[in-house]
């Protein structure tokens, strides 16, 4: 789109008109966003004609239409993060990553939902309702950033961004058939997000792109990333993408499951195939898992759920009767285990770093992993477990597949690269050593190039 626009074959007026026109149609069955500013998009549009007509430096994304998860910060518009304790919340200024897509020329469209307090795989909320999925709408777009994957899938929104701290990107991506980057904690600002990005959630949380193809997610990343004061977790990191021939250098590992938590055949069909299809492409690809991924899990949980649950307890308490049914089931998983003691903290924080070196060591032989996302595909509105083989897997396993990654701090991409006997989409994930998304997105780019067009939905 931005190449159309710098080229003069489309306006940027005429591309917001669509995707508005978009949006009308189908916000009504997929619910994605819970604002639309049409006036303040057609007012931006009108400023980037403007400036193609005068023949103004343009910004990489000039005159592009994105969208962002409402739990970050956009000036003026609701900031609610998907809980009627936030209700009439409104964001004074842009988070820096909004500023930035801005100074790249982006379009801002408007806001979409999420899960109440991001505590869900699922998006549905009192404040604006349920998400559904473009390819199936009796399936859920994923949480918590269902209502972003939704609009993109769906083409409401040329891309945008989400937050992740336990799959949030990565899920719904998979399940709505479109590519989403958790980065490194830091890598992008999550300043402007709420729940604010400090204490164990600044090592679990983080902001990143999400997009219908990888090349589209390398722009936004682009845009957005570099430090910020108000992340704690940020680094001057620059960007280094890999030079092809050495980029082919790299052992990637691949996994179809972790051993414990079972997955569809058809999902480990999908990593067969991205693995092949690597290979193809020439790199050296080989069976390998790492020790120490349940032992990721179990902290993983420990950070989340018990001293996230620690963390949000002051806004909750007392208020439970505004709460959604997916919220307060999550809260009573939470309430079954006992809070963090100093110690308990201490130790969890202690075998973290442990097990981050553990699985660090072994990836020197293999930099760059492939697995699954999740158990599933898109799931039905309100189921909570599944058969898979003669084993039943449990809502919060099935997506422990991604909560690794957020606990170890690593970044990770997901590819869609198959379908199941429903034709729901099927992504893997793409995941290295911290600070290198350079590398996960090349490699992804490389299997994107392999699998094919982006598809769309066809509910």
């Amino acid at each position: 789109m931005a190449q159309q626009i710098r080229e003069g074959h489309i306006s940027p007026v005429e591309l917001v008109d669509a995707h508005l026109a978009l949006i009308e149609k189908l916000q009504p069955t997929l619910n994605a966003f819970v604002h639309v500013d049409a006036e303040s998009a057609r007012k931006q549009a009108q400023q980037a004609e403007a400036a193609v007509k005068l023949g103004k430096n343009l910004g990489p994304l000039h005159g592009v239409p994105l969208s962002i998860k409402s739990s970050i910060a956009v000036a003026g518009l609701p900031w609610e993060t998907g809980t009627k304790l936030r209700a009439g919340t409104v964001a004074s200024q842009d988070a820096p990553l909004v500023a930035r897509l801005r100074n790249a020329g982006a379009i801002i469209l408007g806001v979409t939902n999420c899960a109440e307090l991001l505590m869900a795989w699922e998006t549905d909320n009192l404040l604006y309702g349920r998400t559904n999925n473009p390819w199936d709408l009796s399936r859920t777009a994923g949480g918590s950033s269902g209502g972003e994957a939704a609009a993109i899938a769906s083409g409401c929104s040329a891309g945008g961004v989400g937050s992740d701290g336990g799959g949030s990107i990565r899920v719904p991506a998979h399940f709505c058939g479109i590519c989403g980057l958790k980065p490194t904690p830091g890598r992008i600002p999550a300043t402007g997000h709420f729940p604010a990005s400090l204490g164990p959630f600044a090592l679990l949380g983080v902001v990143g792109p999400m997009a219908r193809t990888v090349a589209d997610l390398k722009m936004l990343f682009e845009a957005v990333q570099g430090p910020d004061d108000g992340d704690p977790s940020a680094a001057p990191v620059s960007i280094r993408w890999p030079w092809p021939d050495k980029l082919k250098t790299l052992r990637i590992g691949y996994f179809e499951d972790d051993g414990r938590t079972a997955v569809t055949a058809e999902t480990r069909a999908a990593v067969r195939a991205a693995a092949e299809a690597l290979q193809g492409a020439g790199f050296q690809v080989e069976p390998f898992r790492p020790e120490g991924l349940e032992e990721a899990r179990q902290l993983w949980w420990k950070f989340f759920g018990i001293a996230g649950g620690m963390l949000l307890g002051p806004m909750i308490n007392g208020r439970e009767a505004d709460l959604s049914p997916i919220l307060k089931e999550f809260s009573s998983w939470v309430a079954a285990e006992p809070a963090h003691s100093g110690q308990s903290l201490l130790d969890t924080w202690l075998q973290r770093d442990e097990v981050r070196i553990k699985i660090f060591t072994q990836m020197l032989d293999f930099p760059v992993l492939l697995c699954p996302v999740a158990s599933v595909p898109a799931f039905r509105h309100g189921e909570r477990r599944w058969d898979i083989d003669g084993k039943k897997v449990e809502y919060l396993d099935a997506w422990s597949y991604t909560a690794w990654f957020n606990r170890l701090g690593m970044p990770a991409a997901v590819v869609p690269v198959g379908k199941s006997p429903e034709g729901l989409p099927i992504g893997v994930q793409i995941v290295a050593r911290p600070w290198e998304e350079e590398i996960v997105l090349a490699v992804a780019e490389e299997l994107e190039n392999r699998r094919g067009a982006w598809r769309t939905p066809t509910p």
